[in-house]
């Protein structure tokens, strides 16, 4: 049998105490540089290191570098690690691994046996990820889960730490940015200084706010529509596009006008733009789309104006930051007053919720999604909301 593998970890308490807890499942709340990366880390490596498979989730693929850099930097220590760079995999000498997941598709999750699986910001991923494909993926090895996140509002996370009190199979831990003993406390004072109170609370001292500090309110209340296949008779439908190729998406919300309900999402990607168009256009016609809102930066102007030949009637939206506050700051209206509703799409619904503003030194506000995440579906749903709220239909089906 091959020797037992070590690997110096050197945990601060905190870290320490969630180690030490003998629960299958740990849901840990933190502050910013608290540790939570580092901890998640050790206890992957420390499954792999005794022969189990491990996995590390992230929210978006790119936001997996987290989790990917550190894993590859210890595992580089490891005499006889085999780092497989391709599949984001590290496989340790005793047999045991840790690969590097997303959750971007829920389903490409499933099928799996898990020893131990980490879902790292996992208040910005829908629940199915977890319901529906890693918990059963931890099912024939009994194997265990650590959760760890910073709060966003007060989603399925919050639910997940409440409950965590009710078995004796899980324990939940709350610290705080302060609570990281390598971090002075004066950094996070000079955080305190400059941010608003609610990002403050959520960011460093991980308190679950409510979604009065969110940009769109009340979105998994409201996400009550049900989808249609195709065009009702007695229905004006608008669309709203949001094009991509390659890491972006693109997306295409169809609304209906009279209800104010959103009856399909589409989002695509790596796809050609002659094939996205033939797409968009079938599902256009079969909604009979009266006015489609389309970005028109970039790629955008040539494509719509393909669209326009095949017959669609495509509305030019050129996206600047002031142009993109309005619709943002329409939609957002829409949301707090209750005059939309959304399908229960997983990943429109955590784009939603993750959303942020930020203030630049001109006075300007910056609507966007976190970094590595992404905001395909929330600026298509503006723009099909901007198509039904400003101008008339430019063309009517017959």
């Amino acid at each position: 049998m091959k020797p037992l593998i070590t690997i110096e970890a050197a945990p601060h308490a905190g870290q320490s105490q969630v180690h030490r807890s003998p629960a299958r499942f740990k849901v840990l709340r933190a502050g910013r540089r608290w540790g939570k990366t580092r901890l998640g880390v050790m206890e992957c490596l420390d499954t792999a290191a005794k022969g189990g498979r491990a996995w590390w989730v992230s929210p978006t693929y790119k936001t997996g570098e987290v989790g990917w850099r550190p894993l590859r930097m210890l595992a580089s220590k490891v005499p006889g690690a085999e780092i497989r760079r391709a599949d984001r995999m590290i496989v340790l000498p005793r047999g045991g691994s840790v690969t590097v997941r997303s959750a971007d598709n829920p389903d490409s999750l499933r099928g799996e046996s898990l020893d131990f699986v980490v879902m790292d910001e996992c208040a910005f991923m829908h629940s199915d990820t977890w319901t529906e494909a890693l918990r059963p993926a931890l099912a024939d090895r009994k194997g265990r889960a650590l959760f760890i996140s910073t709060p966003k509002g007060r989603n399925w996370f919050f639910n997940l730490w409440n409950g965590a009190a009710d078995s004796e199979q899980w324990a939940a831990f709350h610290f705080t940015s302060y609570d990281n003993p390598f971090i002075a406390n004066s950094e996070i004072d000079a955080a305190r200084a400059i941010l608003p109170e609610a990002t403050f609370l959520q960011e460093f001292l991980a308190e679950f706010v409510d979604d009065a500090s969110l940009i769109f309110r009340n979105v998994q209340q409201l996400a009550t529509a049900q989808p249609d296949v195709s065009r009702r008779p007695d229905r004006t439908y608008v669309g709203g596009l949001d094009w991509a190729l390659s890491y972006d998406f693109t997306a295409l919300v169809i609304l209906d006008a009279e209800t104010r309900a959103v009856v399909h999402v589409d989002r695509f990607n790596g796809v050609d733009y002659s094939m996205q168009r033939q797409r968009i256009k079938a599902t256009c016609d079969r909604f009979g789309v009266q006015t489609l809102v389309a970005e028109a930066n970039a790629m955008g102007k040539p494509n719509n104006d393909e669209l326009r030949k095949m017959g669609l009637p495509v509305r030019d939206f050129v996206t600047t930051n002031a142009t993109k506050a309005d619709i943002i700051e329409s939609l957002a209206a829409a949301f707090e007053q209750a005059n939309i509703r959304i399908l229960d799409n997983a990943t429109m619904i955590a784009e939603l919720q993750a959303y942020e503003v930020e203030r630049l030194p001109s006075g300007m506000v910056r609507y966007s999604a976190p970094d590595g995440m992404h905001d395909d579906t929330v600026m298509a749903l503006a723009l099909a909301w901007q198509g039904m709220a400003s101008n008339t239909p430019l063309l009517l089906w017959s």
